[in-house]
């Protein structure tokens, strides 16, 4: 990583420029993240791939007109977002983000089972799933459980699975998901609370039968 593309306005200045180097890194920085996001929404890696590519292409189109009003970041998860939701409708694997009441039946599991909103903002477990104390860290990180935690997400609403991904699986804070959604402080905690109670409750089903 090149140090003197630490902050944005360098790094904007020299892809207007059209500096290889400056692309290079852009790339190198966003290509991981940007992969692991549009698989939520289409079928498969490939597709995944080409809609990075998409992307990487818009942002180089419309870089003379990005005026800063955001950040960079958050600019060009936007411009992944639009174009993931799309091709997501168009291969029939998703829907477009919908309200904080669309497709969305509240808790999966019970309300104590978590901070309250005056104890913790985000809501964090109150109590580890059942049976996870004692279980080795090598169980708890194998490709079975994380199969499972997968499948729990894939199966989430449209707007849950966007933001437990932004929030939990890439490590954006509440201030990137609101600004990348376009959503209130209000709603993107609403939608990563409900996300997690679906995913804890898939963990505990899966260590009381699996173990």
């Amino acid at each position: 990583m090149l140090e003197h593309y630490a902050d944005d306005e360098t790094l904007l200045r020299d892809l207007r420029k059209r500096d290889d180097d400056a692309f290079n890194w852009l790339v190198d920085r966003y290509h991981g993240s940007l992969v692991r996001l549009a698989q939520q929404y289409v079928p498969s890696r490939a597709i995944a791939e080409e809609v990075v590519q998409d992307t990487f292409l818009a942002i180089v189109k419309g870089l003379d007109g990005f005026e800063g009003r955001s950040s960079l970041k958050t600019w060009i998860y936007r411009i992944l977002l639009n174009i993931a939701r799309t091709r997501g409708v168009r291969e029939q694997r998703t829907v477009p983000f919908a309200s904080v009441t669309a497709a969305d039946d509240g808790d999966a599991v019970e309300a104590e089972w978590f901070l309250s909103p005056d104890e913790d903002p985000n809501r964090h477990w109150r109590t580890s799933p059942q049976r996870w104390e004692g279980i080795p860290e090598e169980r708890a990180l194998a490709a079975e459980v994380r199969d499972v935690v997968n499948a729990a997400i894939d199966a989430l609403p449209a707007s849950q699975r966007e933001v437990v991904v932004l929030r939990d699986v890439l490590g954006y804070t509440s201030v990137e998901v609101c600004n990348a959604l376009e959503i209130t402080e209000t709603n993107q905690r609403v939608l990563l609370h409900r996300a997690r109670t679906r995913l804890r409750a898939a963990l505990d089903e899966y260590y009381t039968t699996a173990m």
